[in-house]
């Protein structure tokens, strides 16, 4: 294997590893658009994600209640 494959199969195992860290934990993604003319907002969107994954402990507890 050339240095070069060896470093992208590093790299592809840290993301893999750095998403699996974060979706097992929670990541909220937050953000704000404004659309405003002559310093007049006429729009604003404001966005909210929770990207997490669901244990099954989570769902039997949902099932229940």
């Amino acid at each position: 294997m050339t240095v070069a494959a060896e470093e992208r199969t590093y790299a592809d195992i840290a993301l893999v590893d750095l998403l699996d860290r974060l979706i097992g934990t929670g990541v909220v993604l937050a953000g704000d658009i404004v659309i405003s003319m002559s310093g007049i907002d006429l729009v604003q969107i404001s966005l909210r994600a929770l990207i997490t994954s669901v244990r099954r402990e989570m769902t039997e507890a949902w099932e229940e209640s």
